[in-house]
């Protein structure tokens, strides 16, 4: 909350709600919450995700599945929320955070990969499902961002996660701005922004 209401206090209009992703109650809450602080929902941009990795051997199997309800079925359940309310207005535009982990695999990665190739073949059925119909849906895929994700990670990996620099999330920003700001007949599906040292 006190992150939230740190931002919140730069901006001339916003409504928080500290919650936790996965509660099943939190989508239908946060579309409710929009709708009455600003009379209508045009944008829902799913970004919660966490990062845990390691080898079959020594990771733990119980955070594997709670990176599993956060990065997808929590994601699942806030989309389904969104675009029934669009469906009803007949316009908005949904953004799911994929990442360059959405398109390749690597060792000790296995999990997190698994719920980023999940997103993107979600997110590419949605945007089949409702062409035509006024809303839009699209995939970021970053790469290295500077966000803390890797905080926890043992030196090794995080230094090459790194090794080709990294995007802050500024950079991510204004990509997906370039995406929402598209003519209503240009649907940019998907987006791959990495740094450009990014070796992998």
């Amino acid at each position: 909350r006190e992150k939230l209401e740190a931002v919140a206090a730069g901006l001339p209009r916003m409504a928080v709600v500290a919650a936790d992703i996965t509660d099943p109650s939190v989508p239908q809450m946060l579309i409710d919450t929009a709708v009455k602080t600003f009379g209508r929902l045009d944008i829902v941009h799913n970004n919660a995700g966490v990062m845990r990795i390691g080898p079959i051997d020594t990771v733990d199997v119980e955070g594997l599945c709670q990176m599993i309800h956060i990065n997808f079925e929590a994601l699942v359940r806030l989309s389904y929320a969104a675009l029934r309310h669009f469906k009803s207005v007949k316009s908005g535009f949904l953004i799911n955070t994929s990442s360059i982990a959405g398109y390749k695999t690597g060792p000790t990665l296995g999990v997190y990969d698994g719920t980023k190739f999940a997103v993107e073949a979600f997110t590419d059925a949605l945007r089949l499902e409702l062409a035509g119909t006024g809303i839009r849906v699209s995939a970021i895929a970053p790469g290295t961002v500077d966000t803390g994700l890797y905080a926890g990670w043992d030196p090794t990996s995080k230094e090459y996660m790194y090794s080709g620099g990294a995007l802050a999330p500024d950079d991510i920003a204004r990509a997906v701005r370039f995406v929402l700001e598209q003519p209503s007949h240009v649907l940019i599906p998907r987006m791959l922004i990495v740094p450009a040292a990014q070796p992998v």
